[in-house]
């Protein structure tokens, strides 16, 4: 699996808000990886800020 499809089951699994360093700790990936994915995520809007620095998937 890439690290984008990993970073959105564990969004999903989770049901609430995560920072990208929970996202790092809970899926097993380097930060620099979270960040990287989740850079490309926030464009292709799959997933969504609720509050600053907190993610979860787009509904």
């Amino acid at each position: 699996m890439d690290a984008k499809t990993i970073i959105l089951e564990v969004l999903k699994n989770e049901g609430e808000p995560l920072s990208a360093g929970q996202i790092a700790e809970k899926s097993g990936l380097d930060r620099k990886s979270v960040d990287k994915a989740m850079k490309s995520l926030k464009e292709e809007e799959l997933i969504v800020s609720p509050k600053r620095c907190y993610w979860t998937p787009k509904a």
